[in-house]
């Protein structure tokens, strides 16, 4: 999803993570321990990680949705893995950080010095 390059790729990506990591949109009170509020993961006694990954799924397929774009991106920086959601309606970062672009913008200046 966070290397697709526009929203055509992202929702090709989310409709796979959607197909094997999602089950069918249902409300839930947890039998009235809590508010009726949606899950996307197969049964509310899923373990942990897989409500995360059917949660975040949702979560990105909204913002594919909202925004007619990807949610976010891979940090441009080579030695980082880290992905980031793009926030607001300005331009695209390309790194996930400050730190991260700082340590780039340093390494660039340092290779025209040398």
């Amino acid at each position: 999803v966070f290397a697709a390059t526009d929203a055509d790729g992202a929702a090709t990506a989310l409709n796979r993570l959607l197909r094997e990591h999602t089950g069918p949109l249902r409300l839930t009170s947890h039998d009235g321990g809590s508010p009726w509020h949606p899950h996307v993961d197969h049964d509310d006694d899923a373990p942990w990680g897989a409500w995360l990954l059917a949660s975040s799924c949702l979560a990105l397929t909204v913002l594919v949705w909202d925004r007619q774009r990807p949610p976010g991106r891979i940090c441009a920086s080579p030695s980082c893995p880290d992905v980031f959601i793009n926030q607001g309606s300005g331009p695209d970062r390309r790194y996930c950080s400050r730190r991260c672009a700082t340590r780039e913008r340093v390494a660039a200046h340092r290779r025209q010095q040398s």
